[in-house]
């Protein structure tokens, strides 16, 4: 990870004071904004590789932020915020944060956090140039684009998406538990996050279901896991 860059925009000093060493200690440049208007100026002039955003900025709420930041760049963004509330966390992410986390929090949980958003941010077509296209009815993954199509349409997926759709169909009439799908997705840090995989298995559903409330490729079982339809059941 070394020369990696990482943008804090935090206007609470002490968490500036704080992190900045720690990442620092991991061989991560850091540069910090105060305002949403200084994240937004430093995302063009630093190129983090990744960003650390407060939602309870002074001039702009974080979760507005978020859909601006979406606007101009792909890179990682990790909520780092007071509010615990799932309906906070579900807004963040909802606009396109990668994740999480509510304060107070370990730097090791964070630094947990951060190789698995800059993990699924490093995988490109040239990683994935060997793997077959998945067709499921009208739905079309290809991993070598990094694309999906549905009836012929795009459909925009963040890299986590990506990454667990692509798992889904992959394993299609298979039930593949929470416990799996947090592994392979998201890492061994993540064993108890279902909260996490039921937030992004509803935008899944928001993005290529027709009725996201009657699923017809994203199966749930009840208490254990997801399958995704086999093609001739779609």
């Amino acid at each position: 990870m070394n020369g990696l860059r990482i943008l804090i925009v935090d206007d609470e000093p002490a968490i500036a004071r704080a992190l900045r060493p720690a990442l620092q200690a991991h061989d991560f440049q850091v540069a910090v904004a105060t305002t949403g208007a200084e994240g937004l100026a430093e995302v063009a002039r630093f190129r983090p590789h990744l960003i650390l955003l407060d939602l309870g900025l002074p001039d702009i709420d974080g979760v507005t932020l978020v859909g601006e930041l979406r606007q101009q760049t792909s890179t990682p963004i990790i909520i780092v915020s007071v509010r615990g509330a799932d309906r906070d966390k579900i807004a963040a992410l909802d606009r396109g944060a990668d994740d999480y986390l509510t304060k107070p929090f370990s730097v090791g949980e964070l630094l947990a956090r951060i190789r698995v958003a800059l993990r699924h941010q490093q995988q490109t077509p040239a990683t994935t140039a060997a793997s077959p296209v998945l067709t499921n009815g009208a739905l079309v993954l290809d991993p070598a684009r990094h694309q999906v199509t549905l009836r012929g349409a795009p459909v925009h997926l963040s890299p986590t998406e990506f990454h667990l759709l692509e798992i889904l169909m992959a394993h299609a009439g298979k039930v593949i538990t929470h416990g799996t799908l947090l592994h392979k997705v998201w890492g061994a840090e993540y064993a108890g996050e279902t909260q996490l995989l039921r937030v992004y298995i509803g935008q899944l559903r928001g993005k290529i279901e027709e009725r996201p409330q009657r699923p017809t490729y994203i199966q749930t079982e009840p208490g254990i896991g997801y399958r995704f339809r086999e093609p001739e059941e779609t």
